[in-house]
């Protein structure tokens, strides 16, 4: 029988935690440091410089609160109450930076690595966890081929690019039938690397399925690119009914100015498909008006939960921000290494490998079932929903079990 890890315990008092201040709380490092007594090291690597730094700072905050909360509730207790300590490393969004960075994080002693936010970075992480056996806990870096390799240390908390590209060309067919409305064409925007390509491929297989024609589908440099005016108005050339758009954060943010700029006049709605910006309370702030509408099929933290809604506060209250889904998905990622580690009774990698892929973790997204791994190292119970800016607040809104409003489509009036 599986043991599950109590939610509550991971989340601790809110106000213990709040308590911690300085800008590195205790059990958190910025690596390179020797180990510490008694403590259990996690490595954290993420963008903390470079375009997706927002991102990337997010997710190495949410590890960090995991790491604080679990020691606050008494460490690993079948290892004496072993404290975690978060060792933090820079990928700069750059993979072979980040195979060097995971390199020098296992020879520092780390019993597991969570990230790495870019499908890129984390596919050369992967292959350094799988060399030295230690495992990589993938909190966000969806492309299928990372994990279509055999490998036994690497697991993933998100979807993948399939479950998400193929759930989000189902959720845009069903709402769009649903409204009378259903749609002919879609063009599809997406950041050039692993992950924007796995999901436009997915995306469109599923579509054609449905007797959608995808195209045209046009690739940019997310790292490099500040203007996407040029490929929206090839958009509005194409006539689409819809604009699917896969990429991060910044480039989201690009890809809505372009939109609101060009005005395509045929476009019934921009689409996410796990867009880094369209289901982020930050993107209807920096967008304005021109956010309302916009869809995103993606994962997304359960506010409904009232961990969550802690969690949310602490975050809102230690960084003054809000929370993003990423640093959500590092917070979970962690807690499963702890589980992990406080199941085996041990902090050796191999076991802790063992534990992990036998575990099932309570997850702080909403509609997905415990965190639980299949053999070749996804979570089973991973798969998004389909959420839309309205009145400047991102709603759920797709599936109807897991919706707290109706979709709106077509989500734009004649441009």
């Amino acid at each position: 029988m599986r043991k599950t890890w109590t939610l509550s315990l991971a989340i601790a008092l809110p106000l213990a935690l709040a308590g911690c201040g300085g800008s590195a709380p205790a059990g958190t490092s910025n690596g390179g440091g020797a180990q510490s007594g008694g403590t259990i090291k996690i490595g954290s690597l993420h963008p903390l410089s470079g375009a997706a730094a927002a991102d990337g700072q997010q997710m190495d905050n949410g590890a960090k609160l995991a790491v604080e909360a679990i020691n606050n509730a008494g460490g690993i207790k079948s290892q004496g109450g072993k404290k975690l300590e978060l060792v933090s490393a820079d990928t700069q969004g750059k993979p072979e930076v980040g195979q060097s960075e995971a390199q020098r994080l296992i020879q520092d002693g780390v019993v597991g690595l969570v990230g790495t936010y870019q499908s890129a970075v984390t596919a050369n992480v992967s292959t350094v966890a799988e060399r030295n056996k230690v495992p990589l806990l993938i909190d966000v870096s969806s492309a299928d081929s990372i994990l279509s390799q055999g490998y036994k240390f690497t697991f993933r908390v998100q979807p993948s690019s399939t479950v998400l590209g193929t759930a989000g060309a189902q959720f845009l067919d069903q709402v769009a039938k649903a409204a009378n409305q259903p749609v002919k064409t879609v063009a599809v925007l997406h950041e050039q690397g692993p992950f924007g390509t796995a999901i436009r491929d997915a995306f469109k297989a599923e579509a054609e399925k449905a007797g959608i024609k995808v195209g045209p589908a046009l690739a940019y440099d997310a790292a490099n690119v500040s203007d996407l005016t040029t490929q929206v108005t090839q958009v509005k050339a194409s006539g689409a009914d819809v604009l699917m758009v896969a990429g991060y954060y910044r480039d989201g943010v690009l890809a809505a100015k372009a939109v609101a700029t060009v005005k395509p006049p045929a476009l019934k709605a921009v689409y996410g498909v796990a867009n880094g910006a369209f289901d982020l309370p930050q993107f209807p702030k920096e967008v304005g008006a021109a956010a309302e509408g916009y869809f995103d099929a993606n994962y997304h933290p359960d506010m409904t939960n009232p961990d969550m809604q802690a969690l949310a506060k602490l975050y809102q209250d230690r960084h003054n921000d809000q929370i993003r889904t990423g640093a959500v998905l590092a917070y979970d990622s962690v807690r499963v290494i702890a589980d992990a580690l406080e199941r085996a009774g041990s902090a050796e990698p191999a076991k802790v490998r063992d534990a992990i892929a036998s575990g099932s973790v309570p997850t702080l997204i909403a509609g997905n079932g415990p965190i639980k791994f299949g053999p070749t190292g996804e979570n089973e119970n991973a798969t998004p929903i389909l959420m839309q800016v309205q009145s400047g607040v991102i709603k759920q809104v797709f599936p109807a079990d897991k919706a707290e409003a109706k979709p709106v489509f077509p989500a734009f009036k004649s441009q």
